[in-house]
């Protein structure tokens, strides 16, 4: 399995340690299988946060603090997800 951030790495221990109490190291096999599995979970779930249209119209335009703040944390998750893929 590819090295991955602190915060890919949380997402997959989390999912381990749930369902075998173990970390993802421990299962290298069920951790690959896994990893796809959580990113398009979490790429639904960014989409819950800030829709892709908004995500564009953002550079159009000049919004909010809390509208610029939701698309970078959609960013910071999409890059999870991508980093998960690459497993």
């Amino acid at each position: 399995m590819n090295e991955l951030s602190p915060a890919a790495r949380a997402v997959l221990t989390a999912v381990t340690l749930k369902r075998y109490d173990v970390p993802p190291e421990g299962l290298p096999a069920f951790a690959e299988e896994m990893a796809p599995l959580l990113a398009a979970a979490l790429r639904a779930a960014v989409d819950q946060v800030v829709l892709p249209a908004l995500e564009e119209e953002f550079f159009d335009r000049n919004h909010s603090l809390p509208l610029q703040q939701m698309v970078e944390t959609r960013r910071k998750l999409l890059a999870i997800a991508d980093e998960l893929e690459g497993t």
